[in-house]
């Protein structure tokens, strides 16, 4: 058998960096430690049988969208017991509203059968938390290089256009819930629940449900955020590596399966 000592000089010094930082995410117990993963492994791997997406129908030809709820700014990398719901992470404040209007989202240059069509909608509804009134955002490409010379010429940017909104309400209401319980905050593994609702009959015609959990159970070795490691650990999954990434934009991703955009301009 062929070695080659020039590739164990390097590893080995590696691999011993790797076994002080389990030692140091296991603390005092590694047994303790190993069976807490046991453990928290078995309940996720029991929460996953209730996970997934349940679409019970789809409406066409859809222009606008009631946000039952804002997503907020703060992102919540490993407050273990908050109910921020970490699975359904995205963009929040006025991110999250852009996210899903027409324009937001550049044409890929390549689909395939896993692209979304990203069309999005003419117009997104919710209420303001400072007034408790209801309003109407659109969105739209704006060249501020044209009146603000400190911009660089060909400078482009989405920007939301917020009117008090008209009429009645949109007919169709997204909104998402943590659902963790306490026991499994303990083992670090958050749950979750984004629902699109008729506001009309108040039936859930879509829901996904989804947990994650982070098998270091909150260690932050290294500067590690347990929250966006624990991406990589979801179902349903967000992505082989890097799960985090993955969630962004992710609600109008589901919503526009349910809620298909009209093709209006």
């Amino acid at each position: 058998m062929k070695t080659y000592p020039k590739f164990h000089r390097l590893i080995a010094p590696l691999f011993s960096l790797v076994l002080m930082l389990s030692a140091c995410a296991s603390g005092p117990g590694v047994a303790q430690t190993n069976e807490r993963q046991i453990k928290a492994q078995a309940m996720f791997a029991e929460r996953c049988k209730t996970a997934g997406e349940k679409i019970h129908k789809k409406v066409e030809d859809v222009e606008g969208v009631y946000l039952m709820k804002i997503r907020p700014n703060a992102m919540n990398y490993g407050d273990q017991f908050a109910l921020t719901d970490p699975f359904g992470d995205d963009v929040g404040g006025d991110g999250y509203i852009m996210s899903f209007l027409r324009g937001f989202y550049t044409p890929p240059k390549e689909r395939n059968e896993n692209t979304p069509p990203r069309l999005a909608y003419l117009y997104v509804e919710a209420l303001d938390s400072k007034d408790g009134k209801r309003y109407r955002y659109t969105g739209r490409m704006e060249e501020p290089w044209q009146t603000n010379k400190t911009f660089l010429q060909g400078y482009t940017r989405f920007v939301l256009d917020k009117v008090p909104a008209p009429g009645a309400m949109p007919r169709y209401g997204v909104t998402y819930d943590d659902i963790s319980t306490r026991e499994e905050r303990e083992y670090w593994i958050a749950g979750s629940s984004l629902k699109v609702i008729d506001l009309q009959t108040n039936e859930v015609i879509a829901e996904r449900i989804g947990y994650m959990m982070d098998w270091a159970q909150g260690s932050q070795v290294g500067g590690r955020s347990p929250w966006l490691l624990a991406a990589n650990n979801a179902c349903p999954k967000f992505a082989d590596r890097h799960g985090a990434s993955a969630q962004t934009n992710q609600t109008e991703k589901f919503v526009e399966q349910v809620l298909k955009p009209t093709f209006k301009k």
